[in-house]
This record gives C-alpha cells, structure tokens and sequence, in this order.
C-alpha cells in the first residue's frame, strides 16, 4: 500500500476529520478507540497504536494487525513541551509515511487526549468528594460506634466496588489490633482476631503508619487465616489516625485479583481520615455516656452504703440515750462496741470517698521521691501475719504516698478476704518496680474478676467498704502505674507496677 504526499487541500480534511473525531468525545478509553480506528480510515493504513503515560500505567489502545508490519513510524504525542505518549502507524507493505501530516495528526491527538484527561480527573476528583461527602454523613448520623462502623464499612465497600472491609481497632495494653466490624468477612469478629502491631498485613499498616497493597494474598505473608480461607486475592489498607496517635486499620479486598491504584489509596486514606474521627467521636460519646451512668450509680450506691453505717449508730444511740441506764452492763457494752464499729466504718467510708473525689479531679499530687523500699513498707506493716521480703539495699524513687495507700489496702483485703500468711515483696526490673502482695487464700472468684477493682464491689460476706481496690488501683494509675490481680495456685496475689522513674 502506497501513500503518497497529499495536497494541502487533502491533508487540511484529512486534518479535520480527525479534529472531529477527537472533539466528539470526552472519556479518554472512547477517544482512544475512536482516533485510532479514525487515523487508520482517514490515512489509508493498516494499523495505528496510542499509548498514553499516566501516573500509575500506560494506557494502549490498537486497531489493526500488530504483527507482519513492513513499514512503521512512531511520533511522540507532545503538549506543550510534555510528553504524554506516542503515536505509531504501521503498514503490512512498504509504505512512505508522510511525516509532516502524522506530526499534525499527532498534535490534534494530544490536545484532545489532555481535554479529555483534564475531564477524567474533573470526574475522579468529583467521584471522590461525592463518596468523601457520603461517608461524612455516615460519620454524622452515627453516634453508638458499633452501629457508626457497620454503616461506614458498607458505604466504604460500595464506594471502592470491593467485595470485604473491615475495621481493626488498636487495643493499647496489649499491643493489638482487635476486630471490631466487617463487611463480606464477617468471620473477622465473630472470632475475635487479633494481630499483633508489626505483624501481617494489618499490623503492618498500624506500624509503618502508612498504606499497604497486597496485589496477591495467596503469595503474602499474613496471620490471619480467615482471608486465605475467604478466598481473598487482593487487598489494601490505610492506619486510622486521629491526633497523631494511630488507632485502627481499615482494609478491603477482592475476590478476583485486581489492582489498586493510586487513586484507590488516596480515596481510601480520605475516608479513613473521616472514619477516623467519627470512631473518635463515638468513643467520647460512649465514654461520657458510661461516666454519667457511672456518676449516677456511685451517687445511688454512696448514699446507700453511707445511710447503712449512718442509721446504725443513729439507732445504737438513741436506744443508749433512751434506755442506756436501764440496760444490763454487758449488753450496754455490746451495744457500745457495735456502735463504735459503725462509725468507724462510716468514718473510713468518708476518707476513702474524699480519696476517690481527690483522684477523679487530679487534685493528688505525685511526688516521687528517693526512699528504702524496705523500710518504707516495714513502717507501713503491723501485725505478726505480715511478712516483708525485700532487699534492703533496693533504693527507688517514688511517691511514699501512693505506695502507702496501695500497699495498706492490699494487706487489708487480703486480711479481710484471704488467709494468712500475707507476703510483701518486690523486685526493680528494666524501667519498672514491682511490687507483690500474696496471701494464702483461695483466691478471687472467676465471676468476680472482670469487676474487681470497681467501685462498690464487694469481694463477698465479710464486709468492707468495696472501695479499697479501686482506690488502690486509682493511686497507681496517677503515678503512672497500674496494679493487677494475678491469678494462680499461690491463693490472691497483686502486683503494683511502677515507672522507676
């Protein structure tokens, strides 16, 4: 097939048409195909290929016999001084190309491939703010979290036109990503999985605080067999993060092998930012409705356990002040006796709600300081049933106080509730001091172990205020500790940990 050079009459149609042909249409892949089949028609060859560079692959579209070719030239498609791609015509004979003619031919199809660029990012950049702005009203209307994540993760999976999403909340004392709710992989939570931070694919998101792709699960290291299982082929995940502090994963994925673009993980970060901090706007909303629950039952149970103590010795004394002359001296003692009990019972109940007030509005001030633990929690200790076993020469810094307090409610419920001999111990390990307090009782019951450092919580029928671990427990917090019940055959032990510094 010959071609020889057109007239300037011919090449301006031939030029036209092809302007027609690029100015017919606005979606790139539509335009694509229309000038290539276009070119080949109005210039009487046998094959022509576009290939357009973008960010994340070239787009090639071809018409005609790619293979056999004899004759063939290729003209860069510039705009501007960019380069967007290449032009290539081929012919199955020898064939002289008319050079002048292709670079016209070249330049209308990059000035309509940049149009039609510049509308295909109009139209993701609009699809994004639509499906950004749909989950916002998501996040808006959603204030209990399960029923906020439920609503997010749909609206997250229809957005991305995956077939799974999940959402994996950091549980901080353990280090763990914890399923909380799930779209298509279900199983997730139902069987509570969790990952460590730093290992697999979600822990590795929440480590390195950035987006990970897995174009092939099959091939990848993961820990949770629930996606291999699911039949998973490719996913991607983005870090929840609020305030700086990473605190979730959300992951989708495919069923088919598919690959994500960049505009897939820029989508999904946007809506992760959103996700993120309605979650965090849920949990406040949780937390503040858990602490006026939480006001309320104190006020009820303070005023219950204050009014028992309080009608006690009212009624002890009036019965003293009516009858005290008539009474025989034993029971006149007896009923002094109980009467006193009481109002050291109410007296204790005071302080010890004066220490919970204290420590609820942060007005305890910790003030460590360089002391012989030995000798501090000897002077802390009365009695021939408590044994002190620590190293004399073990020096730490810290606050008497809160060690004080801890320590003497720990001996008084082991006295109260287990058996004695009761051991205190401790040992100064990498940053932390330890502090343990056993006894040889039969230890706490298993139904009582969830709530045991609550407010109000008796640990069973000898009495108590139901205060003292939770005290206990608020002094280490606000030394930036905490203190644990660790169960074993030893009977009750618990464990004060401090920062050593």
């Amino acid at each position: 097939m010959q071609m020889g050079t057109s007239s300037g009459s011919g090449q301006g149609e031939q030029l036209q048409a092809i302007t027609d042909a690029a100015l017919a249409h606005l979606e790139l892949d539509v335009l694509l195909r229309t000038l290539v089949a276009r070119i080949c028609e109005i210039l009487g060859i046998d094959s022509c290929t576009i290939a357009v560079h973008t960010a994340d692959h070239d787009r090639v579209v071809s018409t005609g016999p790619q293979h056999d070719t004899v004759s063939t030239y290729v003209v860069p498609l510039e705009l501007s001084g960019v380069l967007l791609g290449e032009l290539r015509v081929a012919a199955l004979v020898p064939h002289h190309f008319d050079a002048e003619l292709l670079q016209l031919v070249a330049d209308r199809a990059a000035m309509a491939i940049e149009h039609a660029q510049l509308f295909e990012s109009e139209r993701k950049a609009r699809h994004r703010l639509e499906c950004v702005q749909a989950v916002t009203d998501v996040a808006l209307a959603h204030l209990e979290l399960d029923e906020l994540l439920q609503a997010l993760l749909l609206r997250t999976r229809d957005t991305l036109g995956v077939d799974t999403c999940a959402a994996l909340l950091l549980d901080p004392e353990r280090d763990e990503l914890v399923a909380r709710a799930a779209v298509g992989i279900e199983e997730e939570v139902e069987q509570g999985v969790r990952i460590p931070v730093g290992g697999g694919f979600a822990g590795r998101i929440a480590a390195n605080r950035r987006p990970v792709i897995l174009p092939d699960v099959d091939h990848a290291h993961v820990l949770n067999p629930i996606l291999h299982e699911k039949g998973i082929k490719s996913m991607m995940g983005v870090p929840l993060i609020v305030h700086d502090d990473v605190i979730g994963v959300i992951h989708v994925g495919t069923l088919k092998p598919h690959e994500f673009t960049r505009d897939d993980v820029e989508l999904l970060q946007l809506v992760g930012e959103r996700a993120a901090l309605a979650i965090e706007k849920a949990r406040v909303h949780q937390e503040m409705v858990r602490l006026d629950q939480m006001k309320l039952n104190f006020v009820a149970i303070a005023s219950h356990e204050l009014r028992t103590p309080a009608t006690s010795v009212y009624g002890l004394l009036t019965t003293l002040r009516a009858r005290g002359d008539e009474l025989a001296p034993d029971v006149r003692a007896e009923l002094e006796e109980t009467a006193w009990y009481q109002s050291d019972r109410l007296r204790r109940l005071i302080e010890q709600l004066l220490d919970l007030s204290r420590l609820d509005a942060r007005a305890i001030a910790v003030q460590p300081e360089p002391i012989v633990l030995e000798r501090t929690l000897a002077d802390l200790v009365t009695g021939d049933d408590v044994f002190v076993d620590v190293d004399p020469a073990l020096a730490v810094v810290a606050d008497p106080l809160v060690i004080e307090r801890v320590v003497t409610n720990l001996i008084a419920n082991a006295r109260q509730h287990g058996r004695p001999p009761v051991h205190v111990s401790a040992e100064a390990r990498d940053r932390h001091l330890r502090i343990t307090v056993t006894d040889a009782g039969a230890g706490v019951p298993e139904q009582l172990v969830p709530r045991l450092f609550e407010r109000f919580e008796h640990g069973g029928p000898n009495g108590g205020t139901g205060l003292g671990l939770a005290i206990a427990k608020a002094y280490a917090n606000a030394h930036g500790g905490d203190l644990y019940y660790e169960p074993g055959p030893w009977g009750t032990r618990f464990d004060l940990l401090l920062p050593r510094s």
